[in-house]
C-alpha cells in the first residue's frame, strides 16, 4: 500500500475539503497520513519522512498557498525527500489569476502536480495512480 501525506498548510483552517480527500484516497488503497489544519512545511516533511510517504499533497484554501508553500521543495530536498511527488491544490493563491499561470508558477517552485478551486479530488486520484501507482 502507498503512503500519502495530507494537510492543510498554513494559517488555513479549511478542514472539510482536508476530510474528503482522507476518505477518496483511503477507500481508493492509499494509506493516508492527515497531519490535518494549520500544517507547517516542516509537518508535511517530517510526516512524509516518518512514513516514508512516496507523495504529499498539499490543501490551501485561504489563498495564500503560494506564499506558504515558498521553498518547499528545496526543503524537501534538503531532508533527503526530493523524490516524494509535490502535490497542491485548491483556491492557492490571491484573487482570480490565469490558473495556467497560476500552474506554472508552482510547477516552477517544484510541484509536480497543481489543482485549481474546485477541482475534483479524482483529478489528483488519477494522477497519484498514474505517478506512484496503486
Amino acid at each position: 500500500m502507498k503512503t500519502v501525506v495530507i494537510g492543510v498548510i498554513g494559517a488555513d483552517v479549511h478542514a472539510v475539503g482536508n476530510k474528503i480527500i482522507d476518505y477518496v484516497l483511503s477507500n481508493n488503497g492509499y494509506d493516508v497520513v492527515n497531519i490535518g489544519v494549520l500544517s507547517t512545511q516542516e509537518d508535511f516533511i517530517n510526516a512524509a519522512i516518518e512514513t516514508d510517504a512516496e507523495a504529499i499533497l498539499v490543501s490551501s484554501l485561504y489563498g495564500h498557498g503560494e506564499m506558504d508553500c515558498k521553498f518547499m521543495k528545496e526543503k524537501c530536498e534538503e531532508a533527503g525527500i526530493g523524490h516524494v511527488k509535490l502535490y497542491v491544490g485548491g483556491n492557492i493563491v490571491v484573487g482570480k489569476q490565469d490558473f495556467a499561470e497560476v500552474e506554472r508558477r508552482f510547477m516552477e517552485m517544484g510541484f509536480d502536480r497543481v489543482y485549481g478551486p474546485g477541482q475534483k479530488i479524482e483529478d489528483a486520484l488519477e494522477d497519484l495512480r498514474e505517478d506512484i501507482g496503486n
